[in-house]
């Protein structure tokens, strides 16, 4: 028959049928033949079929039965409406049981994660709506939303297998952390991609200017005094490397931050990170109100020389010299200055644009992104809502401030000697929050004057803040030995 076929469908369809048949047949002898070895109807090693329906699958047996009610009670538990109202779940906290040498516990409520919840959709509002820097707020936001979601375990730091030497059932954000906000890789790479961004012109051209960004570091230093007092208060201890770990966010630069924490404080790496990037994007609310009360409006209406040009051979010798002096003076400092300085010598010499590009750009964006969600993986309830959090978000605030009036106060003070006069705004732009705080002492001198223009003359301080605060970290460090 199907040699007289010439049409191969026939052929298909007559295997088709027989292996059809085949099954057929042996589904019925299977389920319903009494094996040949056991004659009763249920034998507990068989696995189920139509004769033997109490049987357990294969794989299933520690798993528990579910009725229909257990089922939908199930899902009602595990809403997040469910855990943010019944859940208590204990969670380490960053205050060291000396005792122990753990650090102690707590109760963690599932309103507290609620709590948390609200205030990341808070920081991306004003990230998103407001504009405060929201390169770096919605992801802090989202990654603060993240890790406080009930069930998700986006946050988790899973379990360790000794067998297979690597985390089980880690989470994503956790990941992250790990990666390179918890040690100095992400920091180290932010450093050459504002290295890359960075033109350090203004700086060559009116040297002086770098007075102010060391004057801003007076807000570092100073505030050292103040977390040490803070011990007076009750359930407060903070050691010397907390305080060094605390004070540096006045120079309001989140990655020097994150990467003196990990020297010295990595318990208090979550509450100062935090800390450090919200005063670096709300540096457009906090300085102005000072720098008004610190000057008036004749020296806000200082107007400024045009700088000088600078040439690219002063632009390309310029990191390799501050390099050259951070590996021979504060060797603590060289990795967070020398990363810098490559990133800015990449930019100058000219001869790798893509590699120029790509740090200014695409692993800027990258880093900065990872960065930023693991920031805000950090904001869990735990961490934030106890009394020693409190002080270092106060504390840093303190630094912040102390850091603005003090570059402004000594820019008045060099007025008392300089025949050029400085505006004295420029000197709120010794922190090392780049380019923010240069924008805003050229948005206040402009508010004077529509056609008083600082934002080139701001960035001379801003830089040589950045290079400031890095050397600062590097002190501290060599001080207090993050080894």
């Amino acid at each position: 028959m199907l040699s007289s076929k010439k049409d191969p469908v026939y052929v298909i369809k007559a295997c088709l049928l027989i292996m059809a048949i085949a099954v057929g047949f042996s589904f019925v002898s299977t389920a319903f033949s009494y094996p040949a070895k056991a004659q009763t109807a249920a034998s507990t090693d068989e696995g189920p079929s139509f004769r033997n329906m109490d049987a357990i699958i294969p794989n299933s047996k520690d798993l528990p039965r579910v009725s229909l009610g257990t089922f939908l009670s199930n899902i009602a538990e595990t809403t997040g409406i469910y855990a943010f109202f019944n859940d208590k779940i204990d969670k380490e906290t960053t205050i060291l049981d000396e005792a122990t040498g753990k650090f102690k516990t707590t109760p963690v409520a599932g309103w507290q994660e609620l709590l948390m919840v609200a205030v990341g959709f808070l920081i991306v509002y004003l990230g998103a709506a407001k504009g405060f820097e929201p390169l770096l707020l919605i992801p802090i936001g989202f990654g603060t939303i993240f890790v406080n979601i009930p069930f998700a375990g986006m946050g988790s730091p899973g379990v360790w297998n000794e067998t297979l030497k690597l985390w089980e059932h880690q989470g994503f954000l956790d990941i992250i952390y790990k990666a390179g906000v918890g040690n100095e890789f992400f920091p180290l790479l932010i450093f050459v991609g504002i290295g890359a961004m960075t033109d350090f012109g203004p700086l060559i051209a009116n040297p002086k200017t770098a007075i102010l960004g060391a004057a801003a570091q007076f807000g570092v230093f100073g505030t050292m005094f103040f977390v040490s007092a803070s011990n007076l208060l009750p359930n407060i201890a903070f050691n010397m490397k907390d305080a060094g770990a605390i004070s540096i966010i006045g120079g309001a630069d989140g990655p020097t931050t994150i990467y003196i924490a990990a020297k010295l404080a990595p318990r208090l790496m979550a509450t100062v990170a935090v800390a450090a990037y919200s005063y670096m994007a709300l540096v457009p609310i906090i300085q102005p109100p000072i720098m008004k009360f610190l000057t008036t409006k004749q020296e806000r209406q200082i107007k400024m020389r045009q700088l000088r040009p600078v040439s690219q051979t002063e632009k390309i010798f310029f990191p390799m010299v501050v390099f050259g002096l951070a590996l021979f003076l504060i060797p603590s400092a060289a990795p967070l200055i020398g990363c810098l300085m490559f990133g800015n010598f990449l930019r100058e010499c000219k001869v790798v644009d893509r590699l120029s590009d790509t740090s200014q750009n695409a692993l800027m964006n990258i880093v900065s992104m990872f960065l930023s969600l693991g920031v805000g993986s950090q904001m869990t309830p735990e961490k934030f809502l106890n009394s020693s959090s409190l002080i270092i978000v106060v504390m840093g605030l303190v630094a912040f401030c102390i850091a603005t009036g003090t570059g402004i106060m000594v820019a008045k003070f060099m007025n008392l000697f300089l025949k050029e006069k400085i505006n004295p705004l420029i000197g709120s732009a010794g922190v090392s929050a780049v380019p923010m705080a240069a924008r805003v002492s050229n948005k206040v001198g402009l508010e004077e004057d529509p056609g008083n223009f600082l934002l080139m003359h701001a960035m001379g301080p801003n830089v040589a803040g950045v290079i400031g605060t890095a050397i600062a970290a590097g002190v501290m460090i060599a001080v207090y030995g993050g080894h």
